[in-house]
């Protein structure tokens, strides 16, 4: 049976008030590099794609290179802090994370940016597990809450902040900087974790060492399943996005791979003396449920952040800037339940109770937008809605992370916060992955019969055109930063397309002079005045045209109404099935054991130096 929470007792030296804030500081400053770096980089991505000539089918590498390389590290790191202690490894972590960026920055090719982005990853997985098993070695169980909610806030901040920053330091400095930013922050970070923060080595930590097999076998269990989940799509984004299909031999092979480095992964995790992953934690049901719960609402984390953009865009009409701003009271809510539900947990010194309300108001929330949402909309009308979700979301990343912490003794403190992280990364990008594939489906669907039946009738020349006119219809992908349909713009190019057929209908060589005031079909009217069998051919053929402008401009009306029904339709449908995964999260923690979080002094490892 894995150390139950009586077991965590550290070992007998009290950390002065200097110690604690420096080190929380330099924590706090490693976790905003890896946060920010996220948002901030998506943000400059379309430059990044423009300077360097980035392929459709290589532009989400960036991203896709970033998130292999930290999900997979993550528990290695956490190992490693068990076993060298947690500013050896946030030292080492910003050392390789600067290292990244200043590489990324300097890029010149494609090729060269993903591997970099890779080397970033590798970082930010010591970042995020160094920092979050900090407020464990500070603090005892009843007061971690206040501060894991700090934590927790700085992602939300970091999801305002950051597109802000990028757009900022993009439009004003060029992409390069997006990443050279991170270096004087980076500094400073580094300055404080060397300077003035202990080694935080839990006791007996020395005689342990890494489980190298293990380690490898992992990433032959983790690698192949992020590629197939980020890199898998349907058939028709394949065909204009890149990727693979779901059925694919690549995709499907990818899998196979990942199961089969799952099964050695366990296997050699079984066997081995001192393992990456010690088995046995699973043994306690509040470690067990506790990941378990964390896995399943990782996959609903993003799901308001990630389509709600989309719909911001394309229904409501704003910008692709204005539309990430939405967001931000979604932020604000998620950093009040942060800090909140931290400070409440230290106070009351239970926190089971308050991770099923705050689920209760998730379901809630998930299901005013599921059911709420509307072709009209409004932007003030969706922010206020968003409030709930960020409520709801807000307490998952510190209770749960407490709550494991809780369960285990000092010396697997590392490991069980790397295995929140692991399997909260892990929950995003197959939530990520499975919302997508929902959203995708409906929008594809409902565009293919509402565009179909709003241009019916129309030439084929004109229905194709309004087609591919549209995000998603006839070859164009949807995504974050896709254009919505401009319903003007496509008028005025179906006005000049009929303006040149009628010219050619003129007869060549005539040309009058018209009164000013004279409006444009006053002038044609007048100009083709019928003087003969010719003309009145002429006449006739002249008014089929205008009749096919006045079609064709109803048309591009219906087509705009029919795209907002269909992301409407497509956004609800996401949230909807996050309303299960929510209600699911809900029943497993429900299984969750509530053990008491002691009161106390904090207390430092035996190691302090």
């Amino acid at each position: 049976m894995a150390p139950s929470a009586a077991t965590t007792t550290a070992a007998p030296f009290t950390f002065t008030r200097a110690q604690r804030v420096f080190t929380m500081s330099g924590a706090l400053l490693g976790l905003l590099l890896a946060a920010l770096d996220q948002t901030i980089v998506a943000t400059a991505g379309p430059s990044i794609q423009a300077d360097l000539g980035i392929s459709p089918a290589l532009y989400p590498w960036l991203t896709t290179s970033y998130l292999v390389a930290s999900t997979m590290m993550v528990p290695v790191w956490g190992k490693l802090s068990d076993l060298l202690g947690r500013r050896t490894v946030l030292a080492a972590g910003i050392v390789v994370f600067l290292l990244g960026s200043f590489l990324c920055g300097v890029s010149r090719s494609t090729l060269t940016l993903i591997l970099y982005r890779a080397v970033q990853g590798v970082g930010s997985a010591a970042l995020f597990t160094a920092s979050l098993s900090v407020v464990a070695d500070l603090y005892p169980p009843r007061e971690r809450g206040k501060y894991q909610g700090l934590f927790g806030a700085m992602f939300g901040l970091s999801s305002v902040v950051g597109p802000l920053a990028g757009g900022f330091i993009t439009d004003r400095l060029g992409w390069h900087w997006v990443f050279f930013i991170n270096l004087p922050v980076g500094a400073v970070a580094l300055a404080l974790v060397l300077l003035r923060m202990p080694a935080l080595k839990p006791p007996g930590a020395s005689r342990g060492k890494l489980d190298v097999t293990g380690a490898v076998l992992l990433a032959l269990a983790v690698v192949p399943l992020l590629l197939a989940l980020s890199l898998g799509r349907g058939a028709e984004q394949v065909a204009h996005g890149g990727g693979w299909t779901w059925g694919s031999w690549q995709v499907l092979g990818l899998f196979a791979l990942a199961a089969v480095g799952t099964v050695l992964f366990l296997r050699e995790e079984k066997r081995a003396h001192e393992p990456l992953l010690d088995l046995k934690l699973f043994q306690d049901r509040t470690f067990a449920m506790g990941n378990a719960a964390v896995f399943i609402i990782g996959a609903v984390f993003l799901s308001g952040v990630v389509f709600l953009p989309l719909f911001m865009v394309n229904v409501v009409g704003l910008s692709a800037t204005h539309s990430g701003l939405t967001l931000t009271p979604l932020t604000l809510g998620v950093v009040a339940g942060n800090i909140l539900s931290g400070q409440l947990v230290s106070r009351i010194g239970r926190y089971k109770g308050l991770m099923l309300g705050s689920l209760v108001v998730l379901m809630v929330g998930f299901t005013v937008m599921g059911f709420t949402l509307t072709p009209t909309s409004t932007q003030t009308e969706v922010t206020v809605k968003m409030v709930l979700v960020g409520v709801g979301l807000g307490p998952s990343i510190p209770l749960y992370t407490l709550a494991i912490q809780n369960a285990v003794s000092p010396q697997r403190i590392g490991v069980a916060t790397a295995m929140a992280t692991f399997f909260r990364q892990l929950g995003m990008t197959l939530g990520v992955a499975l919302l997508g594939a929902v959203f995708a489906t409906t929008l594809s669907h409902q565009l293919g019969t509402r565009v179909a039946s709003a241009t019916e009738g129309l030439p084929p020349k004109l229905r194709a055109e309004l087609a591919s006119a549209v995000p998603g219809v006839g070859g164009s992908e949807a995504g974050p930063a896709q254009s919505a349909f401009q319903a003007e713009k496509v008028k005025e190019r179906v006005r000049a397309e009929l303006e040149a057929e009628r010219q050619a209908l003129q007869r060549p060589g005539v040309q009058r002079i018209e009164p000013r005031g004279t409006t444009a079909r006053e002038q044609r009217a007048k100009e083709a005045a019928p003087s003969d069998a010719s003309g009145r051919e002429q006449s006739s053929a002249l008014s089929d045209v205008d009749a096919k402008e006045q079609r064709a401009l109803e048309a591009v009306d219906r087509t705009a109404l029919a795209l907002k029904e269909s992301f409407t339709r497509a956004v609800e449908a996401v949230y909807r099935c996050a309303i299960f995964v929510a209600l699911l999260a809900f029943l497993v923690t429900l299984r969750l054991p509530e053990q008491p979080l002691q009161r106390g002094r904090a207390r430092a490892p035996a190691h302090t130096e």
